[in-house]
């Protein structure tokens, strides 16, 4: 492991830019459960299935249920910033990170300082009437009962992505410049098995293909660099 380390050191340190690709793993050393561990979402229970109160149809459908959900644990706002968070903007100030690509949706990267953010799946952090479009910031929406609903009279939703819906295009097409320009692209913390936002690493066209996670994936055969561990523990030597 720590000839990985070293590899994996000394290639930062080479590159000019890099972008981080990262997912749910990324977060869990803040607190934030991710989906499919043992431990997360996923295995726990509900009385619907997560990833179905986490769809579009049953947004509009059982509205009551979907907030109920949603309030106990996407509320990300108590959370802080996690040693992986902190070195990523960190190598963004030095000018070598170009860019991060999120599928979390929990404002951490931003809380840490880092800029150029690319949130795949949205934020909980912009909530819009889906009548008359007035943002709602989210402590509104966590600190409201029930539906939380607009000076209109319409209901507030989130602006994350839901199963049913699809990106946003703006954010999917600047991610994909971003890992078809970079010469190092470091994925963390994701299983790389949830689409469209996994089929982004074969944009990538760099030197140098990491890969930082506690369990193998698919794409494992084709990185320059695998390391089955925590990222706090990888990225606490930077």
């Amino acid at each position: 492991m720590d000839k990985k380390i070293e590899k994996f050191k000394e290639i930062i340190n080479k590159s000019n830019n890099i972008v981080f690709f990262g997912g749910a793993g990324v977060s869990t050393e803040s607190g934030i459960p991710d989906f499919r561990s043992k431990d997360g979402l996923y295995n726990q229970k509900y009385k619907f299935p997560p990833e179905e109160i986490l769809s579009h149809h049953f947004f509009y459908e059982n509205t009551e249920e979907f907030f109920k959900f949603y309030r106990d644990k996407m509320n990300s706002l108590k959370f802080s910033p996690n040693i992986t968070h902190i070195k990523l903007a960190d190598l963004e100030k030095e000018d070598k990170l170009k860019a991060i690509v999120t599928q979390n949706i929990d404002n951490l990267h931003q809380k840490a300082g880092s800029k150029t953010v690319f949130e795949l799946h949205g934020s909980v952090m912009r909530n819009y009437c889906v009548k008359c479009h007035k943002f709602y910031d989210a402590d509104f929406v966590f600190n409201s009962e029930g539906v939380p609903h607009c000076s209109c009279g319409g209901i507030i939703k989130p602006d994350v992505v839901l199963y049913e819906e699809p990106l946003d295009e703006e954010t999917y097409i600047n991610s994909v410049k971003a890992i078809s320009d970079c010469d190092t692209l470091i994925i963390g913390g994701t299983s790389l098995t949830v689409y469209p936002a996994s089929g982004l690493i074969r944009y990538f066209k760099g030197n140098n293909l990491i890969l930082i996670n506690k369990s193998t994936t698919s794409f494992d055969n084709v990185a320059n660099l695998v390391i089955n561990d925590s990222l706090g523990k990888v990225f606490s030597i930077l």
